[in-house]
């Protein structure tokens, strides 16, 4: 059972941060990390422009954003954007915690389910 409770865990499948960092790009933005920092900091959110490139890379390593990189003055430097959008990252986690469960539980998480949402419209 631990697998079903570290899934459940905190309700999130996203630190603060991270999702901090994914709020400001998911309108569609390509930003610069300096940029995403700015914008934290005027909301009241208090961490280091390191943290920031940090998480931005750990993101990118999973595959949330994505960075191309552009010449800066002495030097490199990458613009993040969102891989998907809102909506489409809440229905990846949403499909995969769904099909983790039937991975786990088979019929009878699929029983589950059909007992839960089948009745939706009968009545």
């Amino acid at each position: 059972m631990k697998k079903i409770d570290q899934l459940f865990e905190g309700g999130s499948v996203l630190s603060p941060l991270e999702n901090g960092v994914l709020e400001e790009l998911w309108p569609d933005k390509s930003l610069r990390v300096r940029e995403i920092y700015g914008s934290l900091r005027k909301r009241g959110k208090k961490m280091a422009l390191t943290s920031v490139a940090v998480i931005l890379d750990r993101l990118h390593g999973r595959k949330l954003v994505g960075r191309r990189i552009e010449p800066a003055r002495g030097g490199l430097r990458y613009i993040y954007y969102p891989r998907q959008n809102k909506n489409g990252f809440e229905r990846s986690v949403i499909a995969s915690s769904i099909d983790g469960l039937i991975k786990q539980f088979g019929p009878t998480a699929v029983t589950y389910f059909n007992e839960r949402f089948g009745k939706k419209g009968q009545k």
